[in-house]
């Protein structure tokens, strides 16, 4: 499913058919991806899925070897000056200079962008508690993601990429990132692209969803048509299986017997019609959760 402009703005992000291999191995498979201007997209794929190389592709750090990449409608490893001033970036390993104070990261990151707003910086280094005069280096690894995420935001970037925001953090500190600040973000019309593993944090603040898998985009989205169109159904049959009788739409199905439980992409009113022509009785229905979803996309020997 791919949705290729899901709202009457220009995309902040338009990736059209990008390709990338590292030596033999496939990290990118003819890519495609919208991110629409204003609110949350979430990406979301295992280990080695290609969510960090797209994120790369994103800030102009790769090259794509075939397909095209548009920030803001500009190439950004053409012309970095007039994407990168509009983006913010915290990544996974939050790599900041050890040897330097929380004052000299804010004061050296300042001079790389024009519009950082000095009060809105210093709000920030109170909401996280963050001492100016701290050596990065003593910073637990919460203290520095928060401190990454400042220098993210100061600037109040168009567009904020997060790539694997919580990995490793506490709670506390991820209800910082992906509650308050991300929503935040979005409120004020700006944008935000970020990959998770975690997918509960994912449902819970996007608006979007992407999964990709094996470096293809498997499925893209509103939440709220993925969610719509997902759902677990339990049927019995008057006679017994040995196998699950096919149901239009069914992605995974277990049971024995009589009852047999599928998880089904499709219109909720088709897969209960679906089930009654096969001579079926519905006996539960129920939503999904996205990591429920997700599962059921991927072989649950490669979806973490």
């Amino acid at each position: 499913m791919f949705d290729a402009y899901p709202s009457a703005a220009p995309p902040i992000v338009d990736i059209r058919r990008v390709s990338r291999t590292f030596g033999d191995k496939p990290a990118l498979d003819d890519v495609s991806l919208v991110v629409p201007q204003g609110g949350v997209f979430g990406l979301i794929g295992g280990n080695g899925a290609g969510k960090t190389t797209l994120i790369k592709h994103v800030l102009g750090m790769l090259k794509a070897q075939q397909g095209s990449v548009r920030i803001f409608g500009l190439d950004p490893v053409q012309n970095p000056v007039g994407t990168l001033g509009r983006i913010g970036y915290l990544s996974e390993e939050r790599d900041l200079p050890d040897w330097m104070r929380v004052g000299e990261l804010m004061r050296y990151t300042q001079a790389f962008f024009p519009n950082w707003d000095e009060v809105y910086a210093e709000e920030l280094r109170d909401a996280f508690d963050l001492n100016r005069k701290s050596y990065i280096k003593t910073l637990s690894r919460g203290q520095r993601a928060r401190a990454g995420l400042l220098v993210a935001l100061a600037h109040r970037p168009e567009l904020l990429v997060l790539d694997e925001p919580s990995s490793g953090l506490d709670p506390v500190v991820r209800r910082d990132i992906l509650g308050a600040i991300i929503r935040t973000i979005a409120d004020e019309g700006r944008t935000v692209l970020f990959s998770s593993h975690l997918l509960d944090e994912v449902e819970r603040v996007a608006d979007r969803v992407a999964i990709i898998h094996q470096g293809r985009i498997l499925l893209t989205s509103s939440m709220e048509d993925i969610k719509d169109q997902h759902r677990r159904v339990t049927l019995r049959f008057q006679q017994p299986h040995e196998q699950p009788p096919a149901l239009v739409g069914s992605l995974t199905s277990t049971g024995a017997g009589h009852e047999w439980t599928y998880v089904c992409s499709g219109e909720h009113v088709q897969l209960r019609s679906a089930a009654e022509a096969m001579g079926a009785t519905v006996i539960d229905d129920a939503a999904l959760s996205l990591d429920e979803i997700f599962v059921s996309r991927i072989p649950a020997k490669e979806a973490r």
